[in-house]
């Protein structure tokens, strides 16, 4: 079965993803309410944008550095000039999400093409420094120089003397064609609750259609190029290969993403502010993508979703929550256990991300996409039926099949 130029294997895969992105509400949402476990629930509609908003972010992201190999820590400007663009759009047209996400995306294009024009005629540390600089530039201008334009610190948001020339009466937040983003449905079932969020589905569609191109590149004669490139630049050049129009189409892809990020972010929450293009920002796609799994189809998203898990469920974990757990022990000993508790949650999670992220980087250099890969064959082998001993009997010896990286 092949499905839109994909190969029957890439279809089936495709539409997995497809599966577990629709039922993402009711997967995120395994404990039922008022138990002592519902804190790690994540079946929320901001949390389960973040997801979806910051896959397709990091997915961008690997197209570059997965594929390429060129380590860019400025990603985070292109998201925040996204965020600015759909804004504006508000500000002048109406809260209608169409005006603005192409726009986002377009306009993040050409900012890219312009700094990775200069980036890209440096490699290695020295791209890596050049793409944070311009980052940094862009954070500083848009913090206090570009201040008529992104409002500075205090971020740009929609006021009511806004032109907003298309508005209708009864607008007051962003939708599509008259589907509202904040708005949701509600499903109870017993003790549990799921909420279907307009905002989640917008995005988990873009990030559906936009995972499907990511899969199309990584499969092209283009996608395998950039994989050649990131193995040997040097060789290419040799050859008589010019390799920079493929990094630098690489680079817009991949700025173009962030901007679609960037504007979805606005698209959910009306503002947009310089924090965006802060340094952090697009340190943190980069942990995200090595996490996951750098060069592999899921493990940017992985990464994402582990991050933002973490970002939003460890976090919120207080002494209240501590001692609702905790509260079967003994005093003594239950006051020991919350008081060593704090190092890992609450406001100290980074620490415990932190250390799961030094375990997968020790252990599973391939991400978490390479745990499940682990995982996966160890069940495969446990179900195989035992046979001859292929030492003894060569002609019982499997082909090796060509690996592919999900």
């Amino acid at each position: 079965m092949k499905f839109l130029g994909l190969s029957a294997k890439d279809t089936r895969f495709l539409l997995i993803v497809i599966l577990l992105t629709l039922a993402t509400p009711i997967i995120l949402q395994p404990f039922p309410e008022g138990s002592g476990l519902a804190t790690f629930n994540a079946g929320y509609p901001d949390l389960m944008q973040r997801f979806a908003i910051f896959g397709i972010f990091a997915i961008g992201f690997n197209i570059l550095f997965g594929l390429t190999g060129y380590l860019s820590f400025g990603h985070a400007a292109f998201l925040g000039i996204g965020s600015y663009t759909v804004v504006w759009m508000y500000k002048l047209l109406d809260y209608n999400v169409i005006w603005g996400l192409p726009l986002a995306v377009v306009t993040s294009g050409l900012f890219a093409l312009l700094i990775g024009y200069i980036s890209l005629r440096r490699s290695g540390i020295y791209f890596s420094i050049l793409t944070l600089a311009f980052a940094q530039m862009s954070y500083n201008l848009a913090y206090s120089v570009l201040t008529p334009i992104t409002n500075g610190e205090t971020g740009l948001q929609v006021y009511s003397n806004d032109p907003q020339v298309l508005i209708s009466e009864g607008e007051t937040s962003p939708h599509f064609f008259g589907i509202v983003m904040n708005e949701s449905a509600k499903l109870n079932l017993g003790d549990w609750q799921f909420t279907f969020n307009n905002g989640y589905y917008f995005t988990a569609i873009i990030a559906i259609v936009v995972f499907y191109i990511s899969l199309r590149i990584f499969r092209s004669p283009f996608g395998l190029m950039l994989r050649a490139i990131k193995t040997n630049q040097t060789r290419l050049n040799y050859t008589g290969i010019n390799t920079r129009p493929y990094t630098l189409a690489a680079f817009v892809i991949s700025g173009m993403y962030a901007g679609l990020a960037g504007g979805l972010m606005a698209a959910m929450d009306p503002l947009a502010g310089a924090e965006r293009m802060q340094w952090t920002a697009s340190g943190e796609v980069v942990l995200m993508t090595i996490l996951g799994g750098a060069g592999t189809l899921m493990g940017p998203i992985l990464g994402a979703g582990f991050i933002k898990y973490f970002e939003n469920i460890f976090s919120k974990i207080n002494d209240q929550v501590l001692h609702g757990w905790f509260e079967w022990m003994p005093d003594g000993l239950e006051d020991f256990i919350i008081g060593l508790s704090h190092f890992f949650v609450g406001k100290s999670w980074h620490l415990t991300l932190g250390l799961l992220f030094m375990l997968v980087v020790i252990f599973l250099p391939g991400g978490l996409v390479e745990g499940g890969t682990r995982i996966w064959h160890a069940i495969r082998r446990d179900r195989k039926p035992k046979g001859p001993d292929p030492e003894h009997h060569p002609e019982h010896i499997p082909h090796v099949a060509e690996k592919e990286e999900f």
